[in-house]
């Protein structure tokens, strides 16, 4: 477990994202999950913070990280892929901690399918940051430590 002391961001990701860099590179580019995770954990450094970045295609995996996420975390940052759409109980996960969340994608969801417009993260979030693919991630990044300071 990290210490909050410590600056920890927490950074979750749903279903399919560990497919990125092969997954539809036409809407979600060609960088890697581990790519982005290598920019964050840089990026982060020099905000004085450290990321616990994770991936999991299970809802409820992603739920208990969640609710672990206001002992050892400062910030979550989420990108719940379709989850995002449709998982109610992830809502209510974030709703149980008083840490601020932004929400992340990749793609801009508003320029996609319908479906894709309804958010059920958005009420828990701090706020959204969509549509710059990889960069979206240091956005979010960027938005919590303003948050946090």
């Amino acid at each position: 477990m990290t210490n909050v002391s410590e600056k920890n961001i927490l950074v979750l990701n749903g279903p399919n994202l560990n497919m990125l860099g092969t997954r539809e590179p036409e809407i979600y580019g060609s960088e890697t999950l581990f790519d982005i995770e290598k920019n964050m954990a840089a990026h982060a450094g020099t905000l004085g913070y450290s990321i616990d970045f994770r991936q999991s295609n299970s809802e409820s995996e992603l739920i208990g990280w969640i609710q672990e996420a206001g002992n050892n975390a400062q910030a979550i940052l989420l990108n719940a892929g379709a989850f995002t759409h449709t998982s109610v109980a992830i809502l209510d996960a974030l709703q149980t901690v008083d840490i601020p969340v932004i929400e992340v994608h990749l793609s801009n969801i508003f320029r996609r399918e319908e479906f894709r417009h309804h958010s059920y993260i958005s009420p828990a979030a701090n706020g959204v940051i969509c549509g710059f693919g990889g960069n979206s991630y240091i956005l979010a990044l960027d938005a919590a430590h303003a948050i946090l300071s």
